[in-house]
């Protein structure tokens, strides 16, 4: 028996790890795909790519790990329904649950090291990955002057060159706008040639201009409603441009700024803040019912001062007490606004943080319960390989992913508790497997087309001979 499961356990560890690594790599250049226009053109380093690209990996593992079981275990009892090695362990008195126990007890394994990674490592990993993403996002595009074309990429200056040539350094028909004085198109500097080197540090981008002019308003506080102002005028042979380029260069946020994120914190962190939000709303409430009965009171006393003390309203009095009236409801309608907006941003953050809370459990959940799918799948199937295995795993896959999204809108919307929106997927395939399970225990054919023509041809036969 020991021959046996280890037999077993090899044969389900290769398809494993082989689908791991494609669900990983389809992953994660559909996520590049999506991000591509904030990855090229900013002179990355290959380090700080390669860096973003492990942070990636490990955040799409809650995604690849489900999909890589569902699809192996279909394989693994494909492959051995396939070969007959299922019918001869069955023929020698072994059941379909004996036959799949050492399987079991290693994703039970998984799913509690899935567990584990999900409460554990996930928050750090999120918070590696989102704080570089944004790092990147912030850092400006790479310096690019093409022809005829403005180009505001550096602070306070717009430039435009006529041509370049294949050097990629001479270019010719020079034209800089500088806005350092922030008082619009006053200074301009034109030059027929020039060459741009950069600095040692790559700090700033030196320009080296030849025979040009430059041109400069003279826009003082004496002459700002004047038509038409003083302009200098200064020709040169050569002038040195210096433009700084510290921004151009990728720097690190602090990630502690990132840390509040709910998607950074573990169970024990999710539970703290969400009894933090909580007790913030008691305090809202509180706060909302002191301002309230004192409004409530302020028109009180106005209503005593103007008509209590005279014994009969005036029109004065009563337009006194109207207009004070007036001006608390307004008052009263603004701090129920406000108040409203902020207990919905904290039922918000609530729902937010109960759902990752819940999602430390049905990720683990997700691994196992596929599992019960995907084997009983590929000894009902019997067919290995890439085939027919990859076609049923993504149907399940996509039914199982379906229903997760629509479970996290739904309880985010408010149109289904936390509760039954994360557990929505499991709800629905624990049927499935369980179904699954006993069909492949009593070896039903339930996609064998043969078995559903004989089907309907006995059912032919008999309502035949029903209405004979």
């Amino acid at each position: 028996m020991k021959a046996l499961y280890r037999h077993i356990i090899k044969s389900f560890m290769g398809p494993l790890a082989l689908t791991l690594v494609i669900a990983l790599f389809i992953l994660l250049m559909q996520f590049l795909w999506k991000y591509i226009d904030d990855l090229v053109g900013k002179g990355l380093s290959w380090f700080v790519i390669t860096k973003f690209m492990a942070w990636v990996t490990l955040y799409l593992v809650p995604l690849a790990l489900p999909m890589a079981i569902l699809l192996a275990s279909i394989m693994t009892f494909g492959n051995l329904a396939e070969n007959f090695e299922l019918v001869a362990m069955k023929s020698s008195g072994l059941s379909l649950t004996r036959i799949m126990a050492p399987l079991a007890t290693l994703v039970l394994g998984i799913s509690i090291g899935a567990f584990l990674f999900a409460n554990y490592c996930l928050p750090v990993v999120n918070l590696k990955m989102n704080s570089l993403l944004w790092d990147i996002q912030n850092t400006k595009p790479a310096l690019n002057l093409q022809p005829d074309v403005f180009y505001n990429g550096i602070n306070d200056f717009s430039i435009r060159i006529g041509s370049k040539d294949a050097d990629q350094e001479t270019m010719h028909n020079i034209m800089i706008y500088d806005h350092t004085s922030n008082m619009g198109n006053v200074k301009v500097e034109l030059a027929k040639s020039g060459k741009m080197t950069m600095s040692a540090d790559q700090r700033y981008m030196i320009l080296m201009m030849n025979d040009g002019n430059s041109y400069e308003e003279i826009m003082d506080n004496s002459s700002q409603d004047r038509i038409t102002h003083p302009m200098l005028e200064n020709h040169f042979q050569q002038q040195t441009v210096y433009f700084d380029l510290s921004s151009f260069r990728f720097s690190r946020t602090k990630e502690e700024l990132f840390k509040s994120d709910y998607q950074m914190m573990d169970m024990r962190q999710l539970s703290n803040s969400v009894d933090s939000i909580k007790a913030g709303q008691e305090r809202s409430k509180d706060k909302f019912s002191k301002e309230a009965a004192q409004g409530f009171m302020s028109i009180q006393n106005i209503t005593w001062r103007n008509i209590r003390p005279s014994r009969f309203t005036t029109e004065q009095n009563r337009r006194v007490v109207v207009d004070a009236a007036i001006n608390e409801v307004r008052n009263s309608k603004s701090l129920v606004e406000e108040s409203s907006s902020e207990i919905d941003a904290s039922k918000t953050g609530i729902i937010l943080r109960d759902l990752e809370w819940e999602r430390m459990f049905t990720f683990p959940f997700a691994c196992f319960l596929l599992f019960f799918i995907g084997a009983p799948l590929g000894a009902i199937i019997r067919k290995g390989g890439l085939g027919m295995p990859v076609v049923v795993a993504a149907l399940f896959f996509v039914l199982y992913y379906i229903l997760s999204i629509l479970g996290t809108k739904s309880a985010r919307e408010g149109a289904m508790s936390v509760f039954a929106g994360s557990w929505l997927p499991s709800m629905v395939l624990v049927p499935i497997g369980i179904f699954l399970t006993y069909k492949a225990a009593v070896d039903s054919a339930i996609f064998d087309a043969d078995a559903y023509r004989n089907f309907f041809k006995r059912t032919g036969r008999f309502l035949h001979i029903t209405k004979a």
